[in-house]
């Protein structure tokens, strides 16, 4: 009988100390949750939310989202937040549509190709992103207050820019990075993976993503370390805008024009992915994993809602809920911590 015990005792033993450790895992709950939505919004829906089709369906949309949370997430790890994407992405996707156009759309009276223009959207974010990284960096004002302010500028010079229309007719070879695919993957997806791995690679095999990690974990013990803290926080939100533009790329290429509409929400969608992919707005915890399960996940609550015909408000308190939620979970975890 005594054998009998020894035998069953380590099985049960190990099978618990295996499950604990899946459940210590962040990501491993994640995406527990994320495999528990799509079943839930599979259900509601009678499996129409679950086909190959709208399953990248929802890669697509999420793919906007996505690169834009990549650069919210390296912003957020140093206890930073940065509320201008939104309008960064948007004041670049206006005035490359501005440049691109044909007819009275364009601002310059000549339509300029995507290859000359893209180069132009991306230094326009990462310019406002120098301007949001010098003022918190240099001057040492609050992340929220500053990119709270560019996201107003950016929306207000947006405006003069188109003067509040749409600006359409936009050159075919433009609809490439929103509307093909290489090898039945759609571009949109591609772009988005690309910068996934390369944000992770960069926050988890270089120095600068080390560095990233200490200033929001204790900026003083960094810089005590020999960290340039405030070249690192200059750093992530030039990252950031950059690929607040690169988003607005997508989204002009992915409908052919651009409007003061564009991107609406975005700073809010791509905090809430980052948040509830378990990156710590305390800085100094969270991974890139986890933001992507996060983007996914906000894309498929979105996306079942949009088939359930659930209107705007109610996506907006499922949002706002979860958002609260994650952000709850992580002040528990960080207090027992």
């Amino acid at each position: 009988m005594a054998e009998v015990v020894q035998r069953v005792r380590p099985t049960e033993v190990t099978a618990r100390h295996i499950a604990k450790r899946i459940f210590r895992h962040e990501n491993a709950v994640l995406l527990i949750v994320l495999g528990a939505i799509i079943g839930l919004m599979g259900g509601l829906t009678n499996g129409l939310t679950s086909t190959r089709a709208n399953m990248t369906n929802i890669l697509v949309q999420s793919s906007i989202r996505g690169v834009a949370s990549m650069g919210q997430t390296f912003v957020i790890l140093t206890a930073g937040i940065d509320l201008s994407v939104g309008g960064v992405g948007l004041i670049s996707s206006i005035l490359g549509s501005s440049l691109m156009a044909t007819g009275w759309h364009n601002i310059i009276g000549n339509p300029l190709s995507p290859l000359t223009v893209i180069p132009i959207m991306l230094a326009t974010g990462a310019v406002w992103g120098v301007i949001n990284g010098s003022m918190v960096s240099r001057i040492g004002m609050p992340p929220l207050i500053v990119t709270l302010g560019i996201w107003e500028i950016t929306k207000g010079v947006a405006f003069e820019v188109c003067q509040g229309r749409s600006v359409a007719q936009q050159p075919d070879s433009l609809a490439f990075f929103g509307q093909r695919s290489v090898a039945t993957v759609p571009v949109p997806i591609i772009i988005f993976v690309a910068v996934a791995v390369a944000s992770y690679f960069v926050l988890h095999h270089t120095t600068f993503g080390r560095s990233v990690y200490a200033v929001g974990g204790n900026p003083v013990s960094a810089w005590l370390s020999g960290i340039k803290v405030r070249n690192i926080l200059f750093s992530v939100y030039i990252i950031s805008g950059f690929l607040a533009a690169l988003a607005g790329i997508i989204l002009t290429s992915r409908i052919m024009s651009a409007s003061m509409k564009s991107l609406g929400g975005l700073e809010l969608d791509s905090i809430a992915a980052v948040v509830i992919g378990g990156v710590s707005l305390a800085g100094g915890r969270g991974t890139i994993i986890g933001a992507i399960i996060g983007v996914i996940i906000i894309g498929v609550i979105n996306n079942g809602m949009s088939v359930l015909g659930a209107d705007p408000a109610v996506q907006g308190i499922a949002k706002g809920a979860i958002i609260i939620t994650a952000v709850a979970i992580d002040f528990a975890r960080r207090r027992r911590g």
